[in-house]
């Protein structure tokens, strides 16, 4: 089993090693090397088996399907408080959002919330 640390003062211990998820997503959408669900299923599984509880991706990596692949693997594979998940937040090219602003990143947070 991994060794896990502590994040600062949060209560959060997450392995040593965390696993990025930026190659997971439709190949079909945005990038040919991504890897869609059934490809990605076993690495992540391996992972979590191995003791990986921390997981990172992001809103942009591959249009947004790593963050739907990675959830819907890991609903069915790991209770919630087993699992730490790490992403980002990135400013969008449209005027109306480009920054990031505490109102903005709320924002993308809540969007991300809804679609997964």
């Amino acid at each position: 089993m991994l060794k896990q640390k502590q994040i600062g003062r949060s209560g959060l211990w997450v392995s040593e090693l965390c696993l990025g998820c930026m190659s997971f997503g439709d190949p079909a959408k945005e990038r040919a090397w991504a890897l869609p669900q059934d490809q990605a299923l076993p690495l992540i599984h391996r992972a979590y088996e191995a003791g990986i509880n921390f997981f990172d991706t992001a809103n942009v990596y591959s249009a947004g399907t790593s963050e739907e692949i990675l959830g819907n693997v890991l609903w069915d594979m790991a209770p919630r408080e087993e699992i730490v998940l790490a992403t980002k937040v990135f400013g969008d090219p449209r005027p109306e959002r480009q920054g990031l602003s505490r109102r903005l990143i709320f924002q993308q947070i809540e969007e991300v919330a809804r679609e997964n």
